[in-house]
């Protein structure tokens, strides 16, 4: 009896993982997120662990736009309006605010990554479902806690805008609510502000 070659499939090697897939014990620090290389774009730390976004919905995308455009447009000349920008507000925080109202001297460098906290008068977070926790909760607490003064939530209601807006309470370190707006949103602070959120449908 003469034996036959029996043919046996080895799995495959699976594919090395980048060395940032594997944290340090105490986290990472603000500072990684310029020297990690091949990092997803808009790559997040909150809490020193990387937070990475999903592919951005129509609503998040045309709701961001339209908040830009109208900040560039009212915003006096000290000041600067940035989209998709790190902010630093401490040592394992760097968040990635969807629009920021930053000082016009936080800008030094073309080649820089980030801001810092002191640097930022108002940040915007438009809501995504993966992102509805850190949204709602976590980055508001840091941005209050980081003193930043003013701080917008925009939601979707039934693929309109709706925007939370905050103020910071200096005392406590926490946002207490300013207002919800539907169809307008007319605020003074921090500088005269009038954007009509339905524009979003013409977009």
């Amino acid at each position: 009896m003469t034996a036959e070659a029996v043919s046996i499939d080895m799995p495959e090697k699976p594919p090395s993982l980048p060395d940032w897939v594997f944290p340090p014990p105490e986290g990472f620090v603000a500072e990684d997120l310029d020297h990690i290389p091949d990092l997803p774009a808009h790559t997040e730390l909150l809490d020193g662990s990387l937070v990475f976004v999903s592919p951005q919905a129509s609503f998040h995308m045309r709701a961001v736009s339209l908040v830009e455009m109208n900040l560039r447009r009212l915003a006096p000349k000290h000041l600067r309006v940035r989209r998709e920008m790190n902010v630093i507000l401490g040592p394992t925080q760097r968040p990635e605010p969807d629009v920021s109202v930053i000082r016009a001297e936080a800008e030094q460098d073309p080649n820089q990554t980030f801001y810092k906290a002191g640097d930022v008068l108002l940040v915007v977070e438009v809501v995504s479902p993966e992102s509805k926790d850190r949204d709602r909760d976590r980055k508001p607490t840091l941005y209050a806690r980081a003193g930043i003064p003013y701080f917008w939530r925009v939601e979707n209601a039934e693929g309109q805008m709706m925007v939370h807006v905050y103020a910071l309470d200096q005392s406590t370190r926490s946002y207490t609510l300013a207002g919800i707006f539907h169809e307008r949103l007319k605020v003074p602070v921090p500088f005269d502000i009038d954007i009509d959120l339905t524009e979003i449908d013409q977009l």
